[in-house]
């Protein structure tokens, strides 16, 4: 009851029309960053065939902004969604630069040859491609992506 009148019986159907509509920005921008930004990494590392990992750290931070854009509740699941979208760049990126790269010398479209690159395959040609720097980028950005999402 509000102010002593009763709700009617479209305020449930509201409510759930409200919830709903209430998550699909946050969702929507968490996916728009995650997604944007690795093709963005991809973009960058495949015109100028370096490998970029710096960019991990600035993904970790659009992550994080797009979480305080989407209003995300403070605390550790906003952490944990900032430190998975911050992985999920690095793998993506990955995965589609390899992708690129094999596509030009098999002969096949990007989509094609990331559909059909293998986890082992993909392991090794990243083991190869990423040093220590590498790495201590992507430790940086997982780091960042905590503190930030905070």
């Amino acid at each position: 009851m509000l102010y002593g009148l009763p709700r009617g019986p479209d305020h449930a159907m509201t409510t759930a029309v409200n919830t709903r509509s209430a998550l699909v920005l946050p969702v929507a921008l968490l996916l728009l960053g995650t997604f944007g930004f690795a093709a963005l990494w991809v973009l960058l590392s495949v015109s100028t065939h370096q490998q970029h990992s710096w960019m991990a750290v600035v993904g970790a931070l659009d992550i994080a902004w797009m979480l305080r854009l989407g209003r995300w509740p403070r605390g550790a699941l906003r952490i944990v969604i900032g430190l998975a979208a911050t992985a999920l760049i690095v793998l993506l990126a990955n995965w589609w630069i390899i992708a690129t790269h094999l596509s030009g010398s098999l002969g096949l479209s990007p989509w094609d040859a990331a559909v059909r690159l293998g986890w082992n395959h993909a392991w090794t040609l990243t083991q190869l491609a990423n040093g220590t720097p590498d790495i201590a980028w992507v430790m940086t950005a997982l780091v960042a992506a905590a503190l930030a999402s905070r």
